[in-house]
């Protein structure tokens, strides 16, 4: 069996546990990062088997800034022939700058409260979701095969485009963050008049502040890069506080009650992992001869909600053209369906159990 090669572009918390999770599942993983000690720390602690970026990888992974992966995308591009994809937390500007066949922005829904190299951890992917951004120029061979690698790092793939992810992420991970460091301002600020304040401060509060722990550097990119959307989700929350502190101010208890009922509700219906085979079905989808038609299918999955607990590629006995077979949710089966063949495509659904 031929030795698997990846690269990893950036090795901090990010870039170092996909270096310990390529190696984890076979892969001799070479890395570099602009800090030249990093790079030496991680060799030294076998997160890497080499330093510097491997012609040979099937794989690059990118884990840099994001205003520097665009440069760092196309470097790794120019020096091997294999696929080449990204981390980074905003999709539109690397999508837009980066056009080739070979490249598929991405986008791991993953963290912790560690930071650097020194959070690295192998199983940080493992039940995460990770959100794919092909473009028009994307290969479906590609995407393909860096669909069945990251599925192999035991993540679960969602499809959108570019401009879509970056306007979800504003509402479910940028505002979160710079309203979690907002509120652990104020607690601060309340702590300086009353020391005791911190101390009170019990689960809930932990929980909502956890993700002000992060690396406050990489939100400049961030926020730069994802300015329009991230204001206009700031605009909403606004909107809604504004609206709550009303209901409150009035002593309408009613309009309380229903408000906390509905987010009580939405909160509980958020959803979840399909898990029992009496509850999913196989769908098959010939991949009709045009480019980007893998990549429609999921993206449609993730348009109608449809959660897709595995899937595979196999080849058709009646040409070249491949098969894909994904296990979906029974109950969404009818619906995933009649979407695809609405867009042409000739799906068939059989039952697993």
């Amino acid at each position: 069996m031929a030795t698997r090669r990846a690269n990893v572009l950036g090795l901090g918390l990010i870039g170092g546990s996909l270096a310990l999770a390529l190696a984890k599942h076979g892969f001799v993983v070479s890395g570099s990062d602009a800090n030249g000690e990093v790079e030496q720390s991680a060799l030294a602690r076998g997160v890497i088997g080499a330093v510097g970026i491997d012609p040979l990888a099937e794989i690059s992974f990118i884990a840099t800034p994001v205003s520097s992966i665009p440069d760092q995308a196309k470097l790794a591009l120019s020096k091997t022939k294999g696929i080449v994809t990204d981390v980074g937390g905003v999709k539109s500007s690397v999508v837009n700058s980066v056009s080739d066949a070979r490249f598929i922005g991405g986008h791991p829904m993953a963290g912790s409260e560690l930071a650097g190299l020194d959070g690295a951890d192998d199983a940080l992917f493992e039940g995460a979701v990770w959100v794919l951004t092909p473009s028009a120029q994307s290969s479906d061979e590609s995407f393909e095969s860096l669909a069945k690698i990251i599925r192999t790092l035991g993540a679960e793939i969602v499809v959108l485009d570019a401009e879509r992810h970056d306007r979800l992420v504003a509402v479910v991970s940028h505002l979160p963050h710079l309203t979690a460091a907002t509120l652990m301002g104020l607690a601060h600020l309340t702590a300086e008049e009353h020391v005791a304040v911190l101390r009170l401060a019990a689960g809930g509060f932990r929980d909502m502040t956890r993700v002000a722990s992060g690396l406050p550097q990489i939100w400049i990119d961030i926020c730069r890069e994802n300015r329009v959307a991230i204001l206009d989700a700031l605009d909403g929350m606004i909107s809604g506080l504004t609206e709550m502190r009303g209901i409150v101010e009035s002593q309408d208890n009613q309009a309380l009650l229903t408000r906390l009922s509905t987010a009580r509700n939405a909160r509980a219906n958020l959803p979840g992992r399909v898990h029992e085979l009496m509850d999913v079905c196989e769908v098959r989808v010939p991949i009709p001869d045009r480019s980007g038609a893998a990549a429609e299918i999921f993206t449609l999955a993730a348009d109608l909600g449809v959660n897709i607990a595995n899937f595979e590629v196999s080849h058709s006995v009646e040409g070249d053209r491949g098969i894909l077979v994904l296990i979906i949710d029974k109950a969404s089966a009818e619906m995933f369906r009649g979407g695809l063949m609405a867009r042409k495509f000739r799906p068939s659904i059989q039952t697993v159990a």
